[in-house]
């Protein structure tokens, strides 16, 4: 009991912790631009100076959360639903779809280089989604629905492999779109606004609904699917959900910012570290984790060379994978003791 009360006591100290980041992270995210670190104070009477803040900086910021956060969520789900700490948000080929997608809309419009303007970045961003979507929906026709995990993990896996493909070969055809796919694929906050903010937050909203009503189901499975079952839970129609709430929250994220790497099977694994609970708490402390993530990743990728960015997906790529290469090595020891 006084363990349980322990845990719950650090379930809400981690909670404001990561609530607090994300409010300072946020001011920094408002204040970091190409010449460097801006006193926000200074910037109210230059109104140049502050529609770049409100327009530019501030959604970016917002954003980077946003998509953290859904990723977060995502990877905390998929690991939950697959029962391994070593699965992310792209298992069911979703990266794969939404790739082809953009690669599908380039050769459409062209490989227009203006991706900042609304009509073609609103393209980028419906083609990115619908792919996601598409490939999810071929894993599942492969896999015969979402009743056995091992067959949906399988086909996720050959559904991401045959569309990287078709995608690469498609790129190789249309040489003229792999600077702006480049871009897409490296993951990018940049060109993220105000109106994908409010995608993104509804997208989040809702998952994070569905998510705790289903989290009871995640506990269960992580018994065994025997036990689960013998709770009474329907299975194969709240695996269903579950892999609609996955897919929701990981083609909303990688429509708007492109393809950011580790985020998601990181995010869950910093929140088990710090705090035992069940999913009901893993699943939300792992969003907060991951907007906190993701912006602070976002801050460096605008500090460290600049006045030029780093693409965001490449750092979270370098520093997610430190940290799990850090995690082996470090359990690796003790079992070797």
């Amino acid at each position: 009991m006084a363990l349980h009360l322990q845990q719950g006591r650090r379930a809400r100290v981690l909670t404001l912790a990561l609530l607090l980041a994300a409010v300072l992270l946020g001011a920094l995210g408002a204040a970091v631009g190409s010449t460097g670190v801006e006193r926000l104070w200074q910037l109210v009477d230059d109104p140049i100076a502050w529609q770049i803040v409100r327009d530019i900086r501030l959604p970016r910021t917002t954003g980077a959360w946003l998509a953290g956060a859904l990723l977060g969520l995502a990877g905390a789900v998929a690991q939950g639903l697959f029962r391994n700490p070593l699965a992310d948000p792209w298992l069911l080929g979703s990266a794969s779809g939404a790739g082809l997608g953009v690669a599908l809309a380039l050769g459409a419009i062209g490989g227009s280089p203006a991706a900042a303007a609304w009509g073609v970045r609103l393209g980028l961003t419906g083609a990115a989604f619908a792919g996601a979507v598409a490939a999810v929906l071929l894993t599942l026709t492969l896999a015969r629905g979402a009743q056995h995990t091992l067959r949906l993990l399988l086909a996720g896996v050959i559904v991401g492999m045959v569309l990287g493909a078709i995608k690469d070969l498609f790129t190789l055809s249309s040489a003229d779109i792999l600077q702006a796919l480049v871009v897409f694929m490296l993951g990018n906050t940049a060109l993220v606004g105000w109106n994908a903010c409010a995608i993104m937050a509804v997208a989040l909203a809702g998952c994070l609904i569905a998510a705790r009503l289903l989290a009871p189901v995640l506990d269960g499975l992580a018994l065994g699917e025997a036990t689960a079952a013998s709770l009474g839970l329907p299975l194969p129609a709240m695996r269903a959900a579950l892999v609609a709430v996955l897919s929701l929250a990981t083609g909303a994220a990688v429509a708007q910012t492109g393809l950011i790497a580790f985020v998601g099977l990181a995010a869950p694994h910093l929140v088990r570290s710090i705090v035992k609970t069940t999913h009901a708490g893993l699943l939300m402390l792992s969003a907060f984790m991951g907007g906190a993530l993701l912006m602070a990743a976002d801050l460096l990728a605008r500090w460290l060379i600049a006045p030029q960015e780093l693409p965001v997906g490449v750092l979270t790529a370098v520093l997610g994978g430190g940290y799990l290469l850090f995690l082996m090595h470090k359990r690796s020891r003790g079992g070797g003791r």
